[in-house]
């Protein structure tokens, strides 16, 4: 956070426990507000106010701190700064740019260093949209920078402010510098830079909430097919440990179907943020064939880093998030894992020594996680002039402890969202991944998303969608017979439905995230496969009914081809399906024959 023009010492501490600061002498403090604690100017916010006394929680570490020592105000609430030099940074909790401290100080952050959150020396093109004389209001589009291949950041007019522009610049400028003047009608005429701050606490303004209705392809087969997730939609992924929530969470921040993508590591080991920060700047977008940083923001706030700046970077994810939503982008929010801020959240109340809830949680614990989740949707964007929408999808992993999704979070989650992928431990122990369990995850989009799909993917995909889960329910309670019985116990009929449930399962559900091919499959070429998988049962059964022998169907060489389709190219996926497809009716008819 940049050092306030002017800094008062108003408090003393009177008491140091962790993260938690006691402060006398703060009554004219409201709550939220940063202070700065100790000479060493720690960054603190209030979080509670009894009389003069406040309750702070410190963003650094409080080592020792000691009764007696200042307290210096600034009047502000914890705020993030907006602005061109976001995309492709890589943050903490409250907004300090990692790589910049680490130009200073070295790998290791020293308490009190204070860093422009967004740097004050790079010059951007602005380039203006409107003329000189011109009716703007909060939200409407001044001009453009374009800050990288993928991402045209439009400069907005702050929520608030409304008039007539007096003057615009055009051509190179820092962030800080005036690019326009908004003359209002009662005479006030307002600088306006390409720097915006807002505080995080605070939700961004919009017009109103738009119901959603497209799909966010993820080119995840589980996912797109039985459990899709809408643009401006809210999903969870809860599992126990070691079931692939942060391998999930990768592949959507790499692939998802989003303008820009927010990744907030809150609370997660700090090799697996590692792992983050080492290969995105390495990907290519599959979308504009630049670096996936170019659409990417960054915020890593691992469980060795202060407890309190880890209850804050949810705040400081989502704030971003609404910045480039006001702009008309659709952004997708990936927050791993909200189980380790609700973990903050306890341990600062417990500090605070208010009743717990739950568990030890604290009471407000759902009302916080609500309010998180409120914050994604589609919405029509602040701006009288120029009418757009945008959209922020929120996908949150829970880290319940051994997988029991029965614990508070998991619970409180499972109120808010509308989409909800349950990872399994026993399909990653049988190396099935993605590891989402399709008996328990549910999707509360399918039914307007599968419009979508029907109408630009192909006419039966929601039909196609509907067999294929049936088919899998029917081999859970055809494997509890099985487990009793015997396979022999079995009709030919339900034998070949197993087939098919274990085709559906390895040829088509399991998907390599670390395979070139099979990392991501377009929703055209899921089409096609599940169709295959479907009509060979279908022909199967047809040709079971007229006499073929089981085994003979079983035996059938395009089988081994069905199981091979994930692995072709997209390039060349279109002429090999087509003869897979006829091998299929060939060898099918040759049954059939072969019995008359």
């Amino acid at each position: 956070m940049d050092a306030p023009e002017m800094q008062v010492i108003s408090g003393k501490i009177v008491k140091v426990a962790g993260p938690l600061i006691v402060a006398s002498g703060l009554k004219n403090s409201k709550l939220y507000d940063v202070v700065r604690v100790s000479e060493n100017k720690l960054i603190g916010e209030i979080i509670e106010l009894r009389g003069d006394i406040a309750s702070i929680q410190v963003y650094e570490d409080t080592a020792g701190l000691g009764p007696g020592e200042p307290v210096f105000v600034t009047d502000e609430p914890l705020s993030v700064e907006l602005g061109p030099g976001l995309i492709g940074g890589i943050y903490d909790g409250i907004q300090r740019p990692l790589t910049a401290i680490r130009d200073i100080v070295g790998d290791r952050i020293t308490r009190g260093v204070e860093v422009p959150k967004i740097s004050r020396d790079l010059k951007w093109t602005f380039v203006p949209s409107v003329e000189e004389g011109a009716e703007v209001s909060g939200g409407d589009i001044l001009g453009h920078v374009q800050e990288t291949d993928a991402v045209d950041h439009k400069i907005m007019v702050p929520p608030g402010v409304k008039g007539k522009v007096s003057w615009i610049y055009s051509g190179e400028c820092t962030v800080t510098e005036t690019i326009a003047r908004i003359a209002t009608d009662a005479g006030y005429e307002h600088e306006l830079s390409m720097l915006q701050k807002w505080p995080v606490r605070v939700p961004r303004p919009y017009v109103e909430k738009i119901a959603p209705t497209d799909p966010m392809i993820t080119g995840q087969r589980v996912i797109d097919t039985l459990f899709p997730i809408a643009k401006g939609g809210v999903a969870a992924i809860p599992g126990p440990f070691g079931s692939g929530k942060t391998v999930v969470q990768h592949q959507l921040a790499k692939w998802a179907d989003a303008d820009i993508i927010v990744y907030i590591g809150c609370g997660e080991r700090g090799n697996e943020m590692t792992d983050v920060l080492n290969e995105f700047p390495e990907l290519k977008d599959p979308r504009t064939g630049s670096a996936l940083m170019n659409r990417t923001v960054l915020i890593a706030n691992t469980s060795d880093m202060p407890v309190a700046a880890r209850e804050a970077s949810i705040y400081t994810g989502i704030t971003i998030a609404e910045y480039f939503r006001d702009m008309g982008y659709k952004v997708a929010i990936m927050a791993d894992s909200t189980s380790r801020w609700a973990e903050a959240l306890r341990e600062m109340s417990g500090r605070l020594e208010e009743m717990p809830g739950d568990e030890g949680y604290p009471a407000y614990l759902s009302s916080r996680l609500a309010a998180f989740y409120e914050r994604a949707g589609v919405v029509s964007c602040l701006s009288e002039h120029q009418p757009r929408e945008g959209a922020i999808t929120a996908i949150g992993a829970v880290s319940p402890p051994g997988g029991d999704t029965s614990e508070p979070v998991s619970q409180a989650t499972l109120r808010i969202v509308k989409v909800f992928w349950g990872l399994s431990s026993a399909l990653a122990y049988q190396r099935h991944f993605p590891a989402i369990d399709w008996l328990t995850s549910y999707s509360l989009y399918k039914d307007s998303v599968g419009q979508w799909f029907d109408e630009n993917i192909g006419d039966n995909w929601s039909a196609m969608v509907t067999k294929a889960m049936a088919i899998l329910q029917e081999e859970a309670e055809l494997n509890e017979i099985v487990r009793l019985v015997g396979v022999d116990a079995l009709g030919y009929d339900d034998r070949l439905k197993l087939e098919v449930a274990r085709s559906i399962r390895e040829d088509y559900l399991h998907q390599i995230a670390f395979d070139s091919v099979d990392t991501y499959t377009s929703p055209s070429k899921q089409y096609s496969m599940l169709s295959v998988i479907l009509s060979w049962y279908q022909q199967s059964l047809d040709a079971l009914h007229n006499g073929a022998d089981f085994q003979d169907i079983l035996k059938m060489p395009v089988i081994e081809q069905i199981g091979r389709m994930k692995g072709i190219p997209e390039n060349e996926f279109k002429d090999r399906i087509e003869k897979i497809e006829a091998e299929l009716k060939r060898e099918v008819s040759d049954l059939t024959k072969e019995d008359a």
